[in-house]
């Protein structure tokens, strides 16, 4: 199993860094939720990535860690 970092980035304006965190927050909380991420792998590999919304829907409803290849 490999580990990566993954990002979700959105631009707010704010008076403060916190401010712009409980902005992300409210927007994750309220807001389908995000397609568009940057991954980083353990060798520092960044990709950027645009997922289908059917597809993720589609994944997100199936519990994976029943899959063997996950065990």
């Amino acid at each position: 199993m490999h580990k990566f970092a993954v990002s979700v980035v959105r631009e707010f304006e704010a008076d403060t860094a916190e401010e712009a965190a409980l902005l992300m927050y409210q927007y994750l909380t309220r807001e389908p939720a995000p397609l568009f991420f940057s991954v980083t792998d353990e060798a520092k590999n960044i990709t950027s990535l645009t997922l289908d919304r059917e597809k993720a829907d589609e994944f997100a409803t199936i519990d994976h860690t029943a899959d063997p290849g996950n065990w």
